[in-house]
């Protein structure tokens, strides 16, 4: 399972990973976004959420895959997103398909042989690639995660 947190919202998730070579992982992610941009995105306050999915690739610097490792992933996620425009007293509802490449670094710390747990910090941005309705956020982000696995 892993849970992403950054200043506008929260991602829930569950994750598989799969090693590709001796330093290189695979993973797919499937997670929901709970979001609230406040008056942070382009209309005065904007709410919302949305599912998604991850594909990525990690690097680790060990060749037991423990420790630190970089990485490069894509999220794309099916949003929908109430907002509310106090100069133009004008509210409704927008649904957005977000493309987010981003790029994180992780830390796995082995627990009790068979778990581990891997905190995370990434780095992306946000693009909307489908609008159906007025605009809404979209721009860099910054995440921190954590993530608890168990070998298989």
């Amino acid at each position: 399972v892993e849970l992403q947190a950054y200043p506008t919202g929260i991602i829930p998730a569950v994750r598989i990973d799969r090693k590709l070579g001796s330093k290189m992982s695979l993973h797919l992610r499937v997670g929901y976004q709970l979001i609230d941009h406040r008056g942070l995105g382009v209309q005065d306050q904007e709410s919302g959420s949305g599912y998604g999915f991850t594909f990525g690739l990690s690097r680790f610097f060990r060749d037991d895959f423990r420790k630190w490792h970089l990485g490069l992933r894509n999220d794309i996620w099916f949003n929908t997103i109430d907002w509310k425009n106090n100069a133009t007293l004008l509210e409704g509802q927008t649904k957005i398909t977000v493309v987010q490449p981003t790029a994180h670094v992780g830390y796995l710390h082995e627990v009790k042989g068979l778990w581990f747990v891997i905190p995370s910090f990434t780095i992306g941005y946000e693009v909307n690639v489908r609008t159906n309705g007025e605009p809404t956020g979209e721009g860099a982000i910054v995440l921190l995660g954590l993530q608890l696995g168990r070998w298989f």
